[in-house]
């Protein structure tokens, strides 16, 4: 039920800022997750708070919710407001708290992947017991500070789950079209890194491939590559009209692989009755709502904002 509430929470999240987009609340940039839920609810769920740290791509505002931040100050951050996560500042693409473990969104593909092996030596370094989760797209998988990193990873044995969200069309090319090796689960083995694909449509699935990960990860075995098959049923940004695919196949994955529908069902065979998840669907809705309200009612920054985190300290 927890999983269930936790991707209707990220799917009405998201589909309320396609809205607030296309009313000019949200400018620049906006990568909606709606599809992907089950990546990082599953993923997210099975580490520790406090202890681990994430890092991603540009598609990141599900990867915030799911690291237990408020949807008041996500949604302030993506509408540019003074009560945002990131002071306004960072918009949809570059939030960040290290309060709770979550080390930004990052518009250079393939950067966090580099950042994220950082963080690793970090914990290494700091013998905190920590893992890190660094999550990039298929796209970003062809880069090459990625290879750089798994390299060093291996090498040094160091704490991290690669987390590949193989949404199948990167930033509009088809994986098979762009990648050699299409089997993206395979990019480590020529740094001796165990990788593993997974039914990133399946929350269920994904939490039982992480714990596995995990283990085998904090026994300092070293790195792990996931590859989560998932599919995104947006274009890559708000600007995409996505027509490098049929409306028939988008509407067939969402018949048949939806996460959401597919978790519902597998709890109404388990006795949940329709009007329970009735109602959480409206108890997230009205969250939502709150959400879009808090963001719209907040001061944007004041001007001399612009000087502020520009460096560590005042100088």
């Amino acid at each position: 039920m927890e999983f269930y509430e936790q991707m209707l929470l990220i799917r009405r999240f998201e589909e309320k800022a396609g809205q607030l987009y296309g009313l000019g609340l949200i400018g620049g940039f906006c990568h909606l997750y709606i599809g992907q839920e089950a990546v990082v609810t599953g993923l997210q769920s099975a580490i520790e708070p406090g202890k681990d740290s994430v890092i991603t791509g540009y598609r990141d505002h599900g990867h915030m919710l799911a690291c237990g931040i408020d949807p008041n100050i996500v949604m302030a951050e993506l509408t540019g407001r003074a009560s945002g996560i990131s002071k306004g500042k960072g918009g949809s693409m570059h939030m960040f708290s290290v309060e709770h473990g979550f080390y930004g969104g990052h518009g250079i593909v393939g950067a966090q992947v580099s950042l994220g092996t950082g963080l690793a030596f970090g914990h290494k370094y700091k013998e905190d017991g920590g893992v890190c989760l660094a999550y990039f797209g298929d796209g970003a998988s062809n880069q090459g500070q990625v290879y750089e990193s798994f390299n060093m990873a291996e090498l040094w044995k160091l704490p991290v789950i690669f987390v590949i969200e193989n949404n199948q069309y990167a930033m509009g090319t088809s994986v098979n079209r762009s990648s050699s090796e299409d089997q993206l689960y395979r990019r480590g083995e020529s740094f001796r890194i165990p990788g593993v694909q997974v039914d990133g449509m399946d929350v269920l699935a994904v939490r039982g491939a992480v714990e596995e990960a995990l283990k085998y990860v904090r026994a300092g075995k070293g790195p792990v590559l996931m590859e989560l098959k998932t599919y995104r049923y947006r274009g890559h940004s708000m600007s995409d009209p996505a027509k490098y695919r049929s409306r028939d196949e988008v509407q067939d994955v969402r018949e048949k692989s939806d996460p959401i529908e597919r978790l519902k069902a597998m709890l109404i065979k388990q006795g949940v009755k329709e009007e329970d998840l009735k109602a959480l669907d409206k108890k997230v809705r009205k969250t939502v709502m709150e959400a879009a309200d808090f963001a719209e009612e907040s001061p944007e920054p004041e001007m001399s904002e612009l000087y502020t985190d520009v460096l560590v300290e005042q100088y």
